[in-house]
């Protein structure tokens, strides 16, 4: 049997790091993680081929050599996954489809021949049980949740490491908290489920003997979600293996910001070798947080939280969102004050979307104000249902964060006030790879030669040269990123500025 494997492409935003990847001479930001662990479910015997389509383009001579096709995608990548379907029935070649994307929206895609949904670990055996006997289904489901005892290593033969900026592997699935507008609990349930610590040193030892060195993102969206097995097993454990390999990684990871609670916890991850986590800020105005059910963020100083796991040696990444029912006129100046104030330089600020699969999906059909399906783009270029605030103001408002915060002036002043409040352990040793010394002499030309922040650029090169020089890999990593925001936020307002914001129809 030949197998492809497919993952489409990722449009241009916030998340892809498209633009930063230029500078590090890499070509994406991670593997497709879920389509590697598929493929360790196989059978040893079968022919495989995978193509990210974020590293090269996917030819017809491909898809043409497969028996089948095997596609996995998140809700963003939705237009990417179609035009793959569609080139497989023009090639005549079967499909075989999974992921998040199609476990929520599968009455979107009868045209796949194969519906492989929810979590491989059970959907996939009976899928290829079928597959052998020549009776193999159009759907599979399964309401249980998955023992993650079971998942396999991933098959990172499959890809060239080189071509990406990270590796990523998982160790928890699951969720205690409900937000309105997450996905995540209607995927993978509240009870935190986690892999073995063997499982997951086996992992590590996996990547460590494909020579990777450097980042590796946790994927997992609440990793604390179960933190005494944290602090009692998993984390002495991890600092015991990185001491044993010379610290080869260093992590980063998504949390909730009751992170800041814990101080055992935070020590630990430092020592284990976390340097950043992703948290969920969503707004700093405390109705907006209550309408959504953001209880882990309510009734505490949110600032002092942030700047107390800055403090503990953990750079702090943060998503925001306007467009809650709640939201006064002023929460577009709270916002950017608040990221100011705070130093988070990787401010992720989004507009709200409504997901399938969502309480909030549910509350906005019941009351009438859903418009349809979003693309999965929070960017405010498909606004799929009827915001309270006017929708123009939405949308100016939100046009006026991003340029407030990705503004030169103000990008610098947050990596300036973060390097201050920032206490690292340990830096990882990827600062000194030749990836990231070409990044540098990038940086000195594109953006301190001729980009338009240069002023801003040098400023921040000779301060923390000479005041923070333990962290002047970081603040270039930061001045890069920069430049990847600042690309990305142009877009949008070229979308605004030619009227191309729309709202979904039915």
């Amino acid at each position: 049997m030949k197998i492809l494997l497919v993952y489409p492409r990722y449009p241009d935003t916030f998340w892809s790091f498209r633009y930063a990847m230029k500078f590090i001479a890499r070509k994406a930001s991670f593997p497709p993680l879920g389509l590697l662990t598929v493929a360790a479910m196989f059978p040893g015997e079968w022919d495989q081929k995978l193509v990210d389509m974020n590293v090269r383009p996917l030819s017809d001579e491909e898809l043409a050599w497969a028996d089948y096709v095997f596609i996995s995608a998140m809700t963003i990548q939705r237009e990417s996954a179609r035009e793959v379907i569609a080139r497989c029935r023009q090639l005549g070649v079967k499909t075989v489809a999974g992921g998040p994307l199609f476990t929520a929206c599968h009455e979107d895609f009868p045209e796949v021949d194969h519906l492989v949904l929810g979590e491989a670990e059970l959907t996939l055996p009976p899928f290829l049980a079928d597959l052998a006997k020549g009776a193999a289904r159009h759907f599979y489901a399964d309401d249980r949740r998955a023992d993650l005892k079971t998942t396999p290593i991933p098959l990172w033969e499959l890809i060239d490491v080189r071509n990406y900026a990270a590796m990523n592997i998982q160790y928890s699935r699951g969720c205690p908290f409900d937000c309105e507008f997450c996905d995540i609990t209607a995927l993978f349930g509240h009870k935190p489920r986690t892999k073995g610590i063997a499982q997951l040193l086996a992992e590590l030892d996996s990547l460590h003997a494909r020579g990777w060195r450097g980042a590796i993102f946790l994927v997992d969206d609440n990793f604390i979600a179960d933190r005494g097995k944290l602090k009692r097993e998993v984390l002495p454990a991890l600092i015991d293996w990185m001491e044993s390999k010379g610290r080869p990684f260093y992590f980063y990871t998504e949390a909730s910001i009751d992170l800041a609670d814990d101080a055992q916890l935070m020590e630990l991850m430092v020592r284990a070798g976390f340097e950043e986590v992703f948290i969920g800020i969503e707004t700093p105005h405390e109705e907006g947080l209550a309408e959504s059910g953001k209880l882990q963020n309510r009734n505490r100083d949110m600032l002092s939280s942030v700047k107390c796991i800055q403090q503990a040696g953990l750079q702090v990444h943060g998503g925001f969102i306007v467009g809650f029912d709640s939201d006064p006129p002023e929460i577009f100046d709270r916002q950017i004050r608040f990221i100011q104030e705070s130093g988070i330089v990787t401010a992720m600020v989004g507009i709200l979307i409504a997901l399938r699969g969502t309480r909030l999906y549910q509350r906005l059909g019941r009351e009438g104000r859903l418009l349809g399906d979003t693309s999965g783009n929070n960017t405010g270029l498909g606004l799929n249902f009827i915001p309270r605030m006017e929708t123009k103001a939405l949308i100016d408002g939100y046009h006026r964060i991003l340029e407030a915060i990705y503004s030169p002036r103000n990008y610098y002043q947050r990596v300036i006030r973060l390097l201050r409040e920032y206490r690292p352990q340990h830096l990882g040793k990827f600062h000194l790879q030749s990836g990231y010394i070409g990044a540098l002499c990038k940086s000195i030309l594109f953006l301190g030669v001729l980009g338009r922040e240069r002023f801003h650029f040098w400023k921040l090169f000779f301060w923390s040269l000479f005041r923070k020089p333990r962290l002047f890999p970081l603040a270039i990593t930061y001045a890069v990123y920069g430049f990847h925001f600042r690309k990305v936020a142009e877009n949008i307002r070229r979308g605004i500025e030619g009227n191309t914001i729309t709202r979904v129809d039915l």
